[in-house]
C-alpha cells in the first residue's frame, strides 16, 4: 500500500524499529477515555480533522463511526498507517499521510493530540508549537493529553508539568482548559493533563 508521501527525515527509523519489534506500550488498543468524551461532544461533522503521529488511530476510527467527513491521520511509519487500511478498508486512503509531521502542510479545525508531543525530543517543543499554529484555521483547536511528570532525559515519553507547558504555549493559544485529567485510563490515572487550545 502506497500513501501520499513526502521524504521523511525525523526519527523514522526508531520509529520503524518500534513497529517492526512491537514495541509500542503507547498503543492502547482503543480510544482513551478522555478523547472519547471530547469528540462525543462536537456536532459539526464537517470539521478538517488531523491526527499526528497517529499510530493505529482508534481515535480516527471512532470519529469516522460518528460521522465526522474529513480525518486525516499523519504518522512518519508506512505501518501504522497500512494497519489502518487493513482494520478499516473504508477510510479514505488519501486522508492517511506518511510523511514528517514537520513538512506537513494543510489547514484544520481540529487536531488531537495523543502521545505525539511527549514522543518528540523536548528541543523540539517550540517547533511543535510553531507548526500547530500554522497548521490550524483562525479560531482551531488543539485538544488533547499531555503527561503529567518530571521531563526526564531519557525518553520517549518526555514530561513535563502544567507551569512549563503554560509558557510553551501561551503566546500563541489561548488557554481554554488545562486541567488534571480525571477520567485517564487505569494505566495513566494521576499522570495526564487534558486541555484545549484555541489558536489566538
Amino acid at each position: 500500500m502506497t500513501y501520499k508521501k513526502i521524504n521523511n527525515s525525523f526519527n523514522r527509523e526508531f520509529w520503524e524499529h518500534k513497529y517492526e519489534n512491537n514495541k509500542t506500550g503507547w498503543d492502547i488498543g482503543f480510544v482513551s477515555t478522555p478523547i472519547k468524551k471530547y469528540i462525543n461532544q462536537l456536532n459539526y461533522k464537517e470539521l478538517r480533522i488531523l491526527i499526528p503521529g497517529g499510530g493505529n488511530s482508534y481515535e480516527a476510527e471512532y470519529l469516522l463511526n460518528k460521522g465526522f467527513k474529513n480525518i486525516n491521520v499523519l504518522d512518519i511509519v508506512a505501518q501504522p498507517l497500512n494497519n489502518i487500511h487493513t482494520r478499516i478498508p473504508e477510510f479514505p486512503k488519501n486522508n492517511l499521510i506518511h510523511q514528517n509531521f514537520f513538512e506537513h502542510n494543510n489547514t484544520y479545525d481540529l487536531i488531537i493530540e495523543q502521545t505525539f508531543f511527549c514522543a518528540l525530543t523536548p528541543e523540539l517543543r517550540k517547533n511543535y508549537v510553531d507548526k500547530m499554529y500554522d497548521l490550524l484555521s483562525i479560531k482551531g483547536k488543539l485538544v488533547g493529553l499531555l503527561f503529567d511528570f518530571d521531563l526526564t532525559e531519557e525518553g520517549p515519553p518526555f514530561g513535563g508539568n502544567l507551569i512549563e507547558y503554560i509558557q510553551l504555549f501561551y503566546a500563541k493559544f489561548e488557554i481554554k482548559v488545562f486541567e488534571k485529567c480525571y477520567n485517564s485510563i487505569k494505566q495513566r490515572q494521576g499522570r495526564e493533563l487534558f486541555f484545549i487550545f484555541e489558536k489566538k
